[in-house]
């Protein structure tokens, strides 16, 4: 079972149209654990979800959690709460930090953020300008009342520069990209966090302009869909547990996960659509069809592999897991 910690509602704030700011503290009065850019949390919502919001704010602060929340029009009742029902002092659970959003070690690095895409960003630009990393920060939003972060975003760096754009504006990402990403440099990682079409469309302007696959990083906020790829029904396969030789059936309208659950077996459940990693199993024999958005596609080639549970499937007829 993944730590968790008790916090409490220390302060909110807007934080542009839509979108609020809660500041976290540890209801023991403690420093709260250590985390690097990139770093998300699960946040036990007093009506029973659980959901995943990016750190955001500067890593050396241990005295409290920043996150940044937008009101989502098609909420599945977590960002709702959040906006409509919690309140300052109001205690919660939340899990220690997960980081599959890690900074690698650059010369320089390009940041490309939409919408709310911005939380793990901003706190990216913190730790690069600390660690002396040359950085550029590209945000796109559709106007400037929409803006989040304005007054971090407005300060002078001494290692980078940010840069907001506003469709409103003429400067939507498919009518202006900059140089920065159109002009790739030796020793350069893209970091790019927004919504699925807004990163579909960078990274294809990226590998279009010449980056190495390698150099792109992506948080998605959405998985992809529990669906074969080519539209045809998912076939049915066997789930099988590498410590005991346990195995299962798996049907096309379950997941490995809720199998797995229904035999009694734990599950580190998080996000349950693939988006965060807590659920990521080494496998030990087999093809995983995979169809989360935490790895990278080098990680899902690679020689080891991890399958999410929540939301992968088998291309063999047999998947080993290392449980």
């Amino acid at each position: 079972m993944m730590n968790t910690l008790k916090v409490v509602v220390d302060a909110m704030s807007r934080q542009g149209k839509g979108n609020v700011a809660l500041r976290l503290v540890a209801e023991n009065g403690q420093p709260l654990p250590e985390w690097e850019a990139g770093a998300h949390i699960d946040l036990h919502l007093g009506n029973g979800l659980i959901r995943q919001y990016s750190l955001t704010g500067s890593p050396s602060r241990h005295d409290r959690y920043l996150i940044c929340v937008r009101l989502e029009s098609l909420s599945r009742g977590g960002s709702r709460y959040i906006h409509d029902t919690l309140r300052l002092g109001q205690t919660l659970t939340i899990s220690a930090p997960r980081n599959v959003f890690s900074l690698m070690p650059a010369s320089k690095v390009v940041l490309m953020a939409a919408g709310i895409g911005i939380t793990p960003l901003l706190a990216m630009i913190e730790k690069l300008e600390v660690s002396g990393t040359a950085f550029a920060l590209h945000y796109y939003l559709k106007d400037r009342e929409s803006t989040a972060f304005l007054r971090d975003l407005s300060r002078r760096y001494q290692h980078g520069n940010c840069t907001i754009w506003y469709s409103s504006e003429g400067n939507s990402p498919r009518q202006h990209l900059p140089a920065d990403l159109l002009e790739p440099a030796p020793d350069t990682r893209l970091y790019m966090c927004g919504p699925d079409g807004f990163m579909s469309h960078v990274r294809r302007q990226a590998l279009a302009q010449g980056w190495p696959e390698e150099a792109l990083h992506a948080e998605a906020f959405m998985a992809t869909p529990l669906a074969a790829a080519n539209g045809e029904a998912d076939d049915v396969f066997t789930i099988t547990l590498a410590s005991s030789g346990a195995s299962w059936p798996v049907p096309a309208d379950k997941t490995i996960a809720r199998v797995l659950q229904d035999n009694g077996v734990s599950v580190p459940l998080s996000c349950e659509m693939g988006i965060c990693g807590a659920c990521l199993t080494p496998v030990v024999e087999g093809t995983a069809d995979h169809r989360d958005t935490v790895q990278s596609e080098s990680e899902k080639c690679a020689p080891q592999q991890q399958v999410a549970l929540c939301c992968s499937r088998s291309r063999s007829k047999n998947l080993v897991i290392d449980m």
